[in-house]
């Protein structure tokens, strides 16, 4: 039986939710809907879905407080796209560094956030089988630093804490599961859980940019992340697991 994608729809606003369910279905989705996190997570522990839709303005825990839940669970790997009232930079950026995948601004067509989906969707599948991220230990050294996974920040070799925004260590997390293989924008992108993939390929080297200067890794040296011309970027150093406290 071919595979029919299953969209969950969260929004506190009864019309809002089934419009867009009802919408979702006509176009030949399977398509469920939810008033609030509760009820998502209840949705996610019993049935499969390909993909979330969430509303940022919700009475309780907002969406942005439901997406970093979600990405911090059993169901990170589901992704996200954010429906927001506001048309807010902050908002928007934010949502990202929480990893959602990408946003759509309310008012909005129907159509414009059937093809966001898709397009998510799409990008999710692009990735090969043996290229996923991967549960490691609670520290991972890697030349004179060390990542702590649980509190998400850098040591260095005298056990100063350097912290990392969200999308800092999303991208360094992915790096040190995939050292030494070269990998695309494109992978970055979806590893990373991004958005639009035309903005984001500049978005990618700004990004790494800022990771290279947490490490103290000059553009000229790239110790650690090294770029790959019309490839992507390469993580060079090796990379050691280790178990407890670091």
């Amino acid at each position: 039986m071919e595979h029919v994608d299953h969209i969950l729809v969260v929004d506190d606003d009864h019309g809002i939710r089934t419009g867009i369910v009802d919408y979702l279905r006509k176009n030949g989705l399977r398509a469920s809907g939810a008033a609030d996190g509760r009820e998502m997570f209840a949705q996610l522990d019993t049935s499969a879905f390909d993909l979330v839709v969430l509303d940022i303005m919700m009475p309780g825990d907002d969406g942005l407080v439901l997406c970093r839940t979600l990405r911090a669970g059993k169901h990170k790997h589901v992704p996200v796209v954010l429906l927001t009232a506001r048309d807010d930079e902050t908002d928007r950026i934010i949502g990202l560094e929480m990893g959602a995948d990408d946003y759509v601004t309310k008012p909005f067509s129907p159509r414009e956030l059937l093809a966001r989906i898709k397009a998510v969707i799409r990008r999710t599948r692009m990735l090969p089988p043996n290229l996923r991220v991967t549960e490691s230990s609670d520290v991972i050294a890697f030349g004179r630093w060390r990542l702590d996974t649980t509190a998400r920040h850098l040591l260095d070799e005298d056990g100063t804490v350097v912290s990392l925004s969200g999308a800092e260590f999303r991208l360094l997390r992915v790096f040190l599961d995939h050292p030494q293989r070269v990998l695309s924008r494109d992978q970055l992108l979806n590893l990373t859980q991004g958005r639009d993939a035309e903005l984001f390929d500049r978005s990618i080297d700004l990004l790494v940019s800022r990771l290279r200067q947490r490490l103290q890794d000059g553009a000229r040296e790239q110790t650690y992340i090294k770029t790959v011309r019309s490839e992507g970027y390469v993580f060079s150093m090796p990379v050691i697991l280790n178990s407890g406290q670091p």
